[in-house]
Order: C-alpha cells, then sequence, then structure tokens
C-alpha cells in the first residue's frame, strides 16, 4: 500500500520542518510494510515569499553579521530536506499527484487548512482535484480562521470529502464540527509522536537561557531577563532568530541543532506554539508571551490539555530563573503525552487499513 502525506514540508520554517517529519517517521513505524513518503509537492507562491522573508533586514535587532548569517537558511533547510525527509518525486498540481497512485493520502499537520492565508492557501489541501478515495486529516490546523469566518465552498466541499478528521487544537475542531456536525478526533501534534536524532550542539556547554520569537515582549521585561542572565552567569541564545543582545549568533541552525538547542537549555521564553511543544519534550522550564490571536488559542489549548498552568508572562512578571526551575511537574506531564500519543497512534491504525 502506498500512503502520501499532504503538508508544508516546503517551508523554511522549524516546526513545519520537524512536524512533517514525525508524521512522517510515526505512520512508517505503524504501518512497517507499507510505503510511506512526504508528497513534495510545492505550492510555488508560498515557498517563494518564505524564502524571500528571510533576506529582510532588520536593523533594530540584527547587523551585517547577523543577516549573512540568517541568509543560509533556505540552503540549510533544502539540505536537510534532501537528507532526512523521504520525499516523492516534486509536483505542483492535483494531477501530479493523483498519477502517483496513492491509496491513502494523509494532509496534515500545520496550517493546511488556514483559508485565510493568502500565501499557504491551496484547494489540494482540502482534497480539491484529488481522485484518491482514501483522503484522511492529521493534526491540520486552520489558523487563524475559524467558524465564524465566511467559509469558501471549496473548504466546506473539500472538508466534507475526507474519510476521517483529527484536530490538535479547537479553532480546527470547531470549524469541522461546523461543517460536518461532528467533532473531530482530538489528537497530539506529530511532535510528540516520534524522536528526534541528537546533533552537536551548535553553543558551548554553558549554562544559558533560549528564546524563540517571543516578540513585543516588553523591554523592561526582556531587561530584566538578560540582567538576570548576566548577574548570575547565564548566556542569552535566539533559536533561529537574531538579536543583537544575544551572546552570540544562532540564527543559522539546521532543524535538530535547533532541536539541541531546547534540549540544553536551563529555561526558555516564546511566544509559538511549537517553542511551547519542545519545551515541553524537552522538560524545559518555560514561559510564554502571546499577543498572536491564534496562537494564544493553540497554545492555550495545548497547556490545558496537559495541565501546565501558569505559564503566561503579565506585566509584572519577575523572572528567577531557580525559584521557576521546578514549576511543572514533568512526571504528571508525561503520563498526559504518554496516554495522548497512544490514542493519536490509535487514531491513525484505525482510519488506515481499519488496523
Amino acid at each position: 500500500m502506498k500512503i502520501g502525506i499532504l503538508t508544508h514540508q516546503y517551508i523554511d520554517n522549524y516546526g513545519a520542518f520537524l512536524q512533517a517529519y514525525a508524521l512522517r517517521e510515526a505512520m512508517a513505524k505503524a504501518f512497517p510494510e507499507d510505503q510511506v513518503e512526504i508528497i513534495n509537492c510545492i505550492n510555488v507562491k508560498h515557498f517563494v515569499i518564505n524564502v524571500g522573508g528571510w533576506f529582510r533586514f532588520y536593523k533594530d535587532r540584527e547587523g551585517i553579521k547577523e543577516w549573512l548569517r540568517k541568509i543560509r537558511i533556505p540552503g540549510i533547510f533544502s539540505k536537510a530536506r534532501k537528507k532526512y525527509m523521504t520525499l516523492s518525486k516534486v509536483c505542483f498540481s492535483a494531477k501530479q499527484i493523483n498519477k502517483m497512485g496513492y491509496d491513502y493520502i494523509i494532509v496534515g499537520s500545520d496550517e493546511v487548512w488556514n483559508f485565510k492565508d493568502g500565501k499557504g492557501d491551496a484547494k489540494v489541501k482540502f482534497g480539491h482535484g484529488l481522485t484518491c478515495k482514501n483522503l484522511v486529516a492529521y493534526a491540520p490546523s486552520v489558523g487563524k480562521s475559524s467558524a465564524n469566518d465566511v467559509i469558501p465552498s471549496y473548504v466546506e466541499e473539500g472538508i466534507k470529502r475526507f474519510k476521517a478528521i483529527s484536530a490538535r487544537d479547537d479553532l480546527t475542531a470547531d470549524l469541522v464540527e461546523h461543517i460536518t456536525g461532528n467533532y473531530p478526533t482530538r489528537v497530539l501534534d506529530p511532535t510528540f509522536l516520534s524522536k528526534f536524532p541528537k546533533a552537536k550542539l551548535k553553543v558551548p556547554k554553558k549554562p544559558y537561557i533560549l528564546f524563540y520569537y517571543c516578540e513585543h515582549l516588553p523591554k523592561k521585561i526582556k531587561k530584566q531577563i538578560f540582567a538576570y542572565a548576566k548577574e548570575h552567569g547565564y548566556a542569552v541564545y535566539g533559536a533561529g532568530e537574531c538579536d543583537k543582545q544575544y551572546t552570540d549568533i544562532t540564527v543559522d541552525l539546521a532543524p535538530f541543532e535547533w532541536v539541541e538547542m531546547f534540549r540544553n537549555a536551563d529555561f526558555v521564553f516564546t511566544g509559538t506554539f511549537h517553542g511551547a511543544v519542545f519545551s515541553i519534550l524537552n522538560e524545559r522550564p518555560f514561559k510564554v508571551y502571546l499577543t498572536n490571536e491564534s496562537r494564544i488559542k493553540k497554545v492555550g489549548a495545548l497547556l490545558r490539555e496537559l495541565h501546565i498552568p501558569n505559564r503566561k508572562i503579565d506585566k509584572d512578571f519577575k523572572f528567577d530563573l531557580e525559584k521557576m526551575r521546578d514549576e511543572i511537574d514533568y512526571s504528571v506531564v508525561n503520563e498526559i503525552i504518554d496516554e495522548k500519543r497512544e490514542a493519536s497512534i490509535d487514531y491513525l491504525r484505525r482510519v488506515i487499513k481499519g488496523k
């Protein structure tokens, strides 16, 4: 049997790469006798806009050295995809996908159903034009789209074609229920389903605090964190991002090097879903500062599901790493993850070949 995964594998983004890789690995383990590959279907518009974004120069947070390192990222991701992803031949349309003869097509994860995203929205991700009769959705995200928006007809018609649908967040689950009348199976993000290879840590093995896109964090709070780091001998790095204040430049990381930065961090500050996920996967103490509406809902739902309270930074936040180091009981969190991971894999087995 031939199984294809349709996602955003072509994007130079750590979350996009790692969830595509993890879902393929989990599927290959669950179906060892079958051919499982990521469909290397490229949305040219989305790809070009994403690559172009890495060449922007932000003078407030990066110098020429940082920028020259940052523009290496598209090449780094291209090399990583070739080395670590099991990909089909390159294609650009539903017609070309149909010629590959898939028995099942798994759509997801990532924001593949964000129909309000002018860059990444693609009808094929809703099954439009696909002749494969076995369409399955694994944790697709609608991003900032919702059931309260004007829903395009191709979205409604497409979602109704799916043999089975699962969701990792509330907005997606609500949209699916609105369209189909059925609440989808809740599953974990694919990054919880597989382990990631070890990589060489790109910074000295000394204590450090890690930032991953904690945008709009109030200056007084950020200043306080850097002052604490200096006073207590901690380095401060960004995971694949630039800031002139960081101890060193760590913007040009390969995907598994990025994971390694989380594995070794003493504390993490993030404003993203996968920043929270990889803090949790690596049992790191962390805090989130969320300003994007869809991230607020996605991260909030994740933290509630895993019973991790009080991770949000408020205006009165005072950083003290030693006091915050053991705020999360990861023995409890891991029990919940183990149970949900088993249920998520079981969902895939049930909807594919009825195993």
